[in-house]
C-alpha cells in the first residue's frame, strides 16, 4: 500500500456529534489521518494493514500519559479495491490481532466500512463513513470494554489496561501469515452481533 491523501472534513465534522472526544481531540491536533492505497494481492494488503496498525499505535504509546493523551487518535485509511475482496475482509485480521496485542497496553483499535450503515448501541444511525479505516487511539477503561461484549477476556484485560512497556513482537513470528495463524488461537468472539461495534463471527474470521 502506498500513502495517499484525502478531504474527509465534512464526514469528521458530522461524527463529532457522536463522540464527545472529537472536537477536542481535533482542536489540539491531536487527530490524525494516514491513508493507503491497496496494492498487490489480498495478503499482501493484509499485512500492510496490520504493521500500519501497529507503527500507529507504537507511536501512541508514549505519548498516553502525557497531557491530552487520551485525546489523541491515528486513523489508517485504507482505498483502492481488490477484485473480489471486500474491505471488511481485508481489515478483519489485521484488526482481531492488532487490538488483542495492544489492548492490554490501553490501546484500542476500531473499524469503518465505506459506505455501510452503522448503528450505536443505542440505535441512533451514525454518519456513513466515505472511506475504510482503522481507528488507533488511547482507550477509555470506564466505557470501551462494553463494546468488548462478544470478547470478555478481551474487555476484562482492556478494563486494568496499563502499559507496562513489553515488546509485543517479542514472542510473535515475523511474518504476516504465521501472526494471522497466531491469532486463530486467540478467544473468537462469542456470538455474532449487528451492532456497529461487531462483526459476524465464525471458525475463520474474527468479529470486532
Amino acid at each position: 500500500m502506498r500513502p495517499r491523501s484525502i478531504d474527509i472534513t465534512g464526514y469528521v465534522q458530522r461524527m463529532a456529534a457522536h463522540c464527545p472526544y472529537l472536537s477536542p481531540s481535533i482542536e489540539l491536533g491531536g487527530t490524525t489521518w494516514t491513508v493507503y492505497r491497496a496494492n498487490g494481492s489480498a495478503d499482501a494488503v493484509e499485512a500492510e494493514l496490520f504493521y500500519a496498525g501497529a507503527r500507529a499505535a507504537e507511536r501512541l504509546r508514549p505519548l498516553i500519559h502525557r497531557p491530552h493523551g487520551s485525546l489523541r487518535c491515528e486513523n489508517v485509511v485504507i482505498l483502492g479495491e481488490i477484485p473480489g475482496v471486500r474491505h471488511r475482509d481485508l481489515m478483519a485480521w489485521p484488526h482481531w490481532t492488532l487490538k488483542n496485542l495492544y489492548g492490554p497496553l490501553g490501546i484500542m483499535f476500531g473499524k469503518f466500512y465505506a459506505g455501510e450503515e452503522e448503528d450505536t448501541r443505542a440505535g441512533e444511525p451514525i454518519p456513513v463513513a466515505p472511506v475504510s479505516f482503522l481507528p488507533v487511539r488511547a482507550a477509555i477503561r470506564r466505557r470501551d470494554p462494553q463494546f468488548l461484549r462478544a470478547t470478555p477476556d478481551l474487555a476484562a484485560a482492556l478494563s486494568v489496561a496499563d502499559d507496562d512497556g513489553r515488546d509485543v513482537f517479542d514472542q510473535l513470528p515475523d511474518e504476516w501469515q504465521e501472526i494471522r495463524t497466531w491469532a486463530k488461537r486467540l478467544h473468537l468472539p462469542l456470538k455474532p452481533s449487528a451492532s456497529s461495534s461487531t462483526t459476524s463471527a465464525s471458525p475463520s474470521r474474527p468479529g470486532s
